[in-house]
C-alpha cells in the first residue's frame, strides 16, 4: 500500500491576503504524490490532514492532483467542517482543470478555491494573484 505523503511548511506573506487568515498566512499544504483524490485514499489523505486543519488555518495545493470523485469531494466538505469548528480556515488552490470543473459543477468553488495561485520555485513559495 502506497502512503500518501504531504509536505507541510508555514510561509509567512504578508503581502498575501486570503480573506479570513490570521496574519501570518495560513499553512500551506501540498498535496505531492497525490494524483487522485478518490475512495480508497482518501481516508489515509484525511487521516494526515484532519490533525492540521484542527490547529490552524490550511491552504492546500492540489496541483498535482488530476482526479476527484465523490470520495475526494467528501473528504475535501470534510475538512473544511472541521476547520470551520474550531475557527480556521480551509481553501484549496491550484486546482487543475478538471478538478477545478468538478467543484466549480458541485457549488464547492465558492466555498473551497482560493483565488490564489501558490507557485514553487528554487527560492521559496510566493503567492499572486491572478489576472483579472
Amino acid at each position: 500500500m502506497n502512503s500518501i505523503v504531504c509536505e507541510t511548511s508555514r510561509y509567512d506573506s504578508p503581502g498575501c491576503e486570503a480573506g479570513g487568515y490570521e496574519e501570518a498566512g495560513p499553512m500551506i499544504v501540498a498535496a505531492d504524490g497525490i494524483r487522485e483524490l478518490v475512495r480508497g485514499n482518501e481516508r489515509c489523505f484525511l487521516e494526515q490532514m484532519k490533525p492540521l486543519v484542527r490547529q490552524q488555518s490550511i491552504l492546500l495545493d492540489l496541483r498535482t492532483v488530476e482526479r476527484i470523485d465523490a470520495a475526494g469531494i467528501a473528504t475535501l466538505i470534510t475538512l473544511y467542517g472541521e476547520a470551520r469548528d474550531r475557527g480556521h480556515n480551509f481553501a484549496v488552490c491550484n486546482a487543475s482543470g478538471r478538478v477545478r470543473e468538478i467543484l466549480e459543477l458541485v457549488g464547492l468553488d465558492r466555498v473551497l478555491l482560493s483565488h490564489i495561485l501558490v507557485q514553487s520555485s528554487h527560492t521559496g513559495v510566493h503567492f499572486e494573484r491572478p489576472a483579472a
